[in-house]
C-alpha cells in the first residue's frame, strides 16, 4: 500500500507540474489508494492519458501565481519566468522615430510579447485553450508574433508553459515553445475584483476592474467578463538613469538635431563651417563670412550644443485596455458538448518622442528628399548668400520645438472567436475521444502620429521665394532663427503648411479550423497503446497600409510602403504513445512516445516534423524523460512580403576620426565624425526565404523522495532538472547591424562590407540589412526547480519554489552571445526565482526574490577614458548581477472580500546602467525600472 501511496504522490506532483486538464474525476479510497484514475489531457500532447503518461517539461502559473505578481499585463507576468528571452513590453518606448525592423512586424508600440530560450517571440506559440490566438497589430506592420495584450488577465484561469519544441503536436511556430493560456469555464455568482497600484514617485498609476459572473445548470455552463484596465505613464525626465541619451554622458550623446540647428556647410567665400545659433537671438541673423562664428550670431559647434531627447521618452508607456468575453457550454447529449468562446479586446496605448527634427543636406541620410535640398538664395531667412548644398557638401539639422513633441496613438482592436464540438464514444470495449473546432481571429489596428512634418513641402518653402508665393498655403520656411525669446521662430503659419497627421494602418486575419481524435488501440503487456490523429487548415492574412504622404515619400519621418500578402497551410499529425514495461522491478514505468506531422505550405511547400520521446520510472519516486523534436517555422507574411523601410539603429561607426588601427576603416579620413547616434539601414522581407529547421533535444528527470514526507521540516519535497539543447538552422533575420560594422572595420576583406558603402567624406550611406536564411542559431542549458512544503503547524504552514535556468551557450551565426547585453537583448547565463509564502492561520505572506546574473557590454569609443566602463582595457562594461525582492500579503476574508496588498521591488533597486541600450539608460527586456511599486487588491464575491 505504502508503494501506492507513494506514486499517487509523484502522480499528483506531475500534474501539477504538467498542467492536467481532468475530463472525468479523480476517485480515492478512504486509505488513498487510487481506485480510477481518470483520463486527462496535458499542455504537449493531443492524446488523453492517466496523469502520469505524456508528461512534459512543463510549468504551470496558477491564478494564485498570476495575481502574486502585481501586474496587469500577461506579457509582463510571463517576462518574469526565468526562461524568458528578450520581448517587447510596457517599459519599451518603441514610438516609431527608430524606424522599422527587418522582419516586417512593425514597430509592435503598446503591444507585450513573450520570448522563450531568447530565440524571439516569434517562435513561441500563443494557444488560447489548445486553440490558436491571432497574431498582433500595431499599425505599424505584420508581426508573426501575439500582443499578449489583446488577451484579458481576468479570463485566465492558469498558464501552460510547455518547455520544449512542438511544432509536430501543434504546427508551425512551436520551436522555442508553447503558452497555453487556459480561460475560466465555470462559476457560480458573481465576482468584482479591483486592483490600484503606482510607483513611489506617485506616478505610473494603474487601476483595473473586472466582473466575472456565471451560471451552472445540469446541462449548461456560460460564463462571462467584462474588465478595463488603465496604465499611466511615466517620463522618462523622471528617473535618474534615463534623464541623458547614455547615462553620466550629459548632452555629448545627444542629437545634432537641435533647437538652435547646427549648420555644416560651405559659405558664399568657399570656406567650411560648422555652427551653431548663439542663443536668444532674434532675427535678422547676422552672419559674417569675414569672421564666420566668431563675433557674429554663431558659435563653433562642439559637443556640448547637441540636444537632449530623452526627457520626451516615456520611461513607462500608457495603455488604456477593456475587453468584453463571455464562453457557453452545453451538452448536447451525454456523450457530446458544444462549446461557444467570444473575445473583444480593445487597446489604446501611446508613446512619445522629441520633436521631429529636420535633417536636410547631402550628408543628412534622411531619404531622397532630405538630402538633395537645395537651399536658395533668395530664402529671406537665409543669411549665408548662397544656395546651400549646391556644392554637395554638408548638412543642417534644426529640432522644431514649436511643432510639439511626436506622439504615436495606438487604437487596437481585437475580435475573437471560436466554437466546436467534442464528445466521446465507445468501439471495441475502447473509449475514444474526439473535437471539432474552428476559429477566427482578427486584429484591426492604426496609429496616428502627431508632430509628423511634410519634408516635399520644407523642400518648397526652403526654395525659391517666388516657386513658395506661387504655391498655395506655402509660406517661406525659418529654420535659420533658433529659440528666440523661447518662443521659437518657426510660426504658426509656417508649420500649418509642413505638418500633418499622419494615420497608419494594418490588419491580421486568422481562421482555423481543426479536428482530433484519440483512444486506446489496443493492449500491450504494459497497457494500452494510445494514438491520436487529426487535421488541421489555417489561413493567415495581413496588410500594413502607411498614411498616403509616407507612401509618396514625402514625409520627414522614417519611409515605409504598404505590405500586403497571405498564406495558407493544410496539415495532418499522428500521435503514438507505447508502453513498453509496467509494474517490473527497477522500471514501475517505461513509456514511449511518437509523432509526425505533415504541412503544406501555399508559400513554401511541404515538410514533415516528428518527435520521439521517453519516459522511465525506476520506482514511484523517480522519473527520467527525454525527447527529440523537429521544429518548422515558414516565412510569416511580413517576412516574405515586407517592403523595403528604414530602420534608425543606435550604432557606434568604429570608423569614427577614421578608427585607428583598424583595417577596414584605412579610407576613412582621420577628421571624419560621425555625426549622429542614429545610422540609418535598409530594412525589408525577402520572398525567397525558405523555412527555418530546428532540432530540440530535452532530458531531465523529476524527483519525490519520499524520505521526505510526514517529517518535522517537510510535508513535500520535489526537484525537477531539465537540460535543453537547441539548434536552429537557416534562421530568419538580419544580422545584427553593429556586428557588421565591426566585423569590416576588423576585416576590409570580409563580405559584410558589401552591405554599405561610404561616401568621400567617410559617411555611411545605402546601408542595406534586409532579412536572410543567417546560418544557425544554437542554444542549450539546463532548468533546476525545487518545490517544498512543510508540515501543517497549530499556526500554519511554509511553501517554498526555487526554479532557475541557466545558458550554457547561445552562438548566432558563430558568435557566443551568452552573457552578453547588445541592442536591448541581454542573454543571462543565469535567472533565478525564489518565492517563500508564509501561509499563518488566515493570513498569506509571499517574499519573492528574482535574481538577474551579470551581462556584459561592448563600450563605444566615446566613453573610453571616462572612467565608466568597468574594463576599458578589453573595452568592456559589466552589468552586474541583479536581485529584486517583491513582498505581498493576503488579508483574511472579511464580509465576503479578500483583500491583498503589495511592493515589487521593495528595496528600491536600480537597474544595471546600460550604455549600449537605446533609450532609458537600461535594458528593459531583463530589470524592473527605477522604483517602487505597490499596489492593493480587493476581490469581492456575491
Amino acid at each position: 500500500m505504502k508503494n501506492k501511496i507513494n506514486q499517487n504522490k509523484l502522480y499528483r506532483a506531475l500534474c501539477l507540474s504538467a498542467a492536467c486538464v481532468f475530463t472525468t474525476p479523480m476517485v480515492y479510497a478512504q486509505d488513498d489508494s487510487v481506485e480510477e484514475l481518470g483520463k486527462v489531457q496535458v499542455t504537449g500532447s493531443r492524446i488523453r492519458q492517466s496523469q502520469i503518461e505524456g508528461i512534459e517539461p512543463t510549468q504551470t502559473l496558477t491564478r494564485e501565481d498570476i495575481d502574486r505578481s502585481g501586474l496587469t499585463s500577461v506579457g509582463d507576468i510571463l517576462q518574469q519566468l526565468t526562461q524568458s528571452g528578450s520581448a517587447l513590453n510596457t517599459r519599451f518606448n518603441s514610438s516609431g522615430n527608430f524606424g522599422f525592423p527587418a522582419n516586417g512586424g512593425g514597430i509592435g508600440a503598446g503591444s507585450t510579447q513573450i520570448d522563450m530560450r531568447h530565440l524571439d517571440p516569434g517562435r513561441v506559440l500563443v494557444l488560447v485553450d489548445g486553440l490558436r490566438w491571432v497574431a498582433g497589430s500595431s499599425g505599424s506592420g505584420v508581426s508573426n508574433a501575439v500582443d499578449l495584450n489583446t488577451i484579458p488577465v481576468g479570463i485566465i484561469e492558469r498558464i501552460d508553459i510547455l518547455k520544449d519544441g512542438a511544432s509536430s503536436i501543434y504546427g508551425a511556430d512551436a520551436i522555442a515553445g508553447v503558452v497555453n493560456i487556459i480561460t475560466k469555464k465555470s462559476m457560480q455568482g458573481v465576482e468584482a475584483r479591483v486592483y490600484l497600484g503606482a510607483f513611489d514617485e506617485g506616478d505610473g498609476e494603474t487601476g483595473s476592474i473586472d466582473l466575472t459572473f456565471g451560471n451552472q445548470t445540469d446541462k449548461m455552463n456560460m460564463l462571462f467578463n467584462v474588465g478595463y484596465t488603465d496604465q499611466q505613464e511615466v517620463s522618462a525626465a523622471d528617473r535618474f538613469l534615463s534623464q541623458f541619451p547614455v547615462p553620466f554622458t550629459g548632452v555629448t550623446r545627444g542629437s545634432s538635431g537641435t533647437p538652435q540647428g547646427r549648420f555644416l556647410l560651405n559659405d558664399i567665400n568657399g570656406t567650411e563651417i560648422d555652427c551653431t545659433l548663439n542663443a536668444g537671438v532674434i532675427g535678422p541673423i547676422n552672419y559674417d563670412p569675414t569672421s564666420p562664428c566668431n563675433g557674429d550670431d554663431y558659435n563653433t559647434w562642439d559637443n556640448g550644443d547637441r540636444f537632449n531627447f530623452a526627457p520626451y521618452n516615456y520611461y513607462v508607456t500608457p495603455s488604456e485596455r477593456s475587453n468584453i468575453f463571455g464562453q457557453v457550454t452545453v451538452e448536447l447529449t451525454d456523450n457530446i458538448t458544444w462549446f461557444v468562446k467570444g473575445v473583444y479586446n480593445n487597446r489604446k496605448s501611446t508613446n512619445q518622442a522629441a520633436p521631429e527634427p529636420i535633417f536636410i543636406g547631402p550628408f543628412a541620410e534622411a531619404g531622397a528628399i532630405a538630402d538633395n535640398i537645395v537651399i536658395d538664395a533668395s530664402n529671406p531667412y537665409n543669411p549665408f548668400g548662397v544656395n546651400v548644398f549646391e556644392d554637395g557638401f554638408g548638412f543642417i539639422g534644426r529640432r522644431p520645438l514649436e511643432a510639439g513633441p511626436r506622439v504615436f496613438n495606438q487604437n487596437v482592436d481585437t475580435t475573437y472567436f471560436s466554437t466546436g464540438l467534442e464528445g466521446s464514444f465507445n468501439a471495441a470495449d475502447r473509449s475514444w475521444f474526439w473535437d471539432v473546432s474552428g476559429v477566427y481571429g482578427k486584429n484591426q489596428a492604426s496609429q496616428r502620429k502627431t508632430g509628423a512634418l511634410n519634408i516635399a513641402r520644407i523642400a518648397t518653402a526652403l526654395g525659391p521665394v517666388d516657386v513658395c508665393n506661387n504655391t498655395p498655403g506655402c509660406v517661406p520656411l525659418n529654420i535659420f532663427g533658433g529659440q528666440g525669446d523661447g518662443s521659437g521662430t518657426i510660426t504658426p503659419e509656417m508649420l500649418n503648411y509642413i505638418s500633418f497627421v499622419q494615420s497608419d494602418n494594418s490588419e491580421q486575419e486568422l481562421t482555423d479550423f481543426s479536428a482530433n481524435i484519440s483512444g486506446d488501440l489496443f493492449e500491450l503487456p504494459a497497457g494500452p497503446l494510445s494514438v491520436a490523429v487529426g487535421y488541421e487548415y489555417r489561413r493567415k492574412s495581413g496588410f500594413f497600409q502607411p498614411d498616403a504622404i509616407v507612401v509618396a515619400g514625402e514625409s520627414n519621418g522614417v519611409p515605409a510602403s504598404p505590405t500586403s500578402g497571405e498564406f495558407s497551410v493544410d496539415e495532418f499529425y499522428a500521435e503514438f504513445l507505447i508502453p513498453v514495461l509496467a509494474d517490473q522491478p527497477f522500471a514501475e514505468l517505461l513509456d514511449f512516445s511518437l509523432a509526425f506531422r505533415s504541412s503544406d505550405y501555399s508559400t513554401s511547400g511541404s515538410d514533415t516534423t516528428g518527435k520521439f520521446g521517453f519516459k522511465y520510472m525506476p520506482n514511484s519516486n523517480l522519473m527520467f524523460r527525454g525527447s527529440f523534436a523537429e521544429g518548422l517555422r515558414a516565412p510569416s507574411i511580413g517576412e516574405l512580403f515586407g517592403t523595403q523601410a528604414r530602420f534608425d539603429a543606435q550604432l557606434n561607426d568604429p570608423c569614427n576620426f577614421g578608427g585607428p588601427g583598424l583595417p577596414g576603416c584605412a579610407g576613412v579620413p582621420s577628421d571624419y565624425e560621425q555625426l549622429n547616434p542614429q545610422i540609418s539601414t535598409l530594412t525589408g522581407g525577402n520572398p525567397n526565404l525558405s523555412p527555418e529547421e530546428a532540432e530540440t533535444l530535452t532530458l531531465g528527470f523529476v524527483y519525490s523522495p519520499s524520505w521526505a514526507d510526514d517529517r518535522s521540516w517537510s510535508s513535500s519535497l520535489d526537484f525537477e532538472v531539465t537540460y535543453y539543447d537547441i539548434e536552429i538552422d537557416g534562421a530568419i533575420q538580419a544580422v545584427d547591424a553593429q556586428f557588421i560594422l565591426d566585423s569590416c572595420a576588423a576585416n576590409a576583406a570580409s563580405p559584410l562590407c558589401s552591405n554599405f558603402s561610404r561616401d568621400s567624406f567617410g559617411n555611411i550611406e545605402n546601408f542595406s540589412n534586409q532579412l536572410t536564411n543567417i546560418g544557425s542559431i544554437e542554444t542549450s542549458g539546463v532548468d533546476f526547480n525545487v518545490n517544498w512544503t512543510s508540515p501543517q503547524f497549530d499556526w500554519g504552514y511554509l511553501q517554498a519554489s526555487w526554479n532557475n535556468s541557466f545558458v550554457n551557450e547561445f552562438t548566432e551565426d558563430g558568435r557566443d552571445l551568452d552573457g552578453i547585453e547588445a541592442s536591448d537583448s541581454g542573454i543571462p547565463d543565469w535567472n533565478s526565482n525564489l518565492y517563500t509564502t508564509v501561509n499563518y492561520r488566515d493570513w498569506k505572506v509571499t517574499w519573492g526574490t528574482r535574481h538577474i546574473n551579470g551581462l556584459t557590454e561592448t563600450c563605444a569609443g566615446f566613453l573610453i577614458g571616462q572612467g565608466l566602463c568597468s574594463d576599458e582595457a578589453a573595452g568592456t562594461n559589466n552589468l552586474g548581477g541583479t536581485t529584486y525582492h517583491d513582498l505581498q500579503v493576503i488579508f483574511p476574508e472579511w464580509n465576503s472580500i479578500q483583500f491583498e496588498a503589495g511592493v515589487n521591488n521593495i528595496t528600491d533597486k536600480r537597474p544595471p546602467t546600460c550604455f549600449s541600450c537605446s533609450l532609458n539608460g537600461y535594458d528593459p527586456s531583463n530589470y524592473d525600472g527605477e522604483g517602487q511599486f505597490g499596489y492593493v487588491r480587493a476581490t469581492i464575491k456575491f
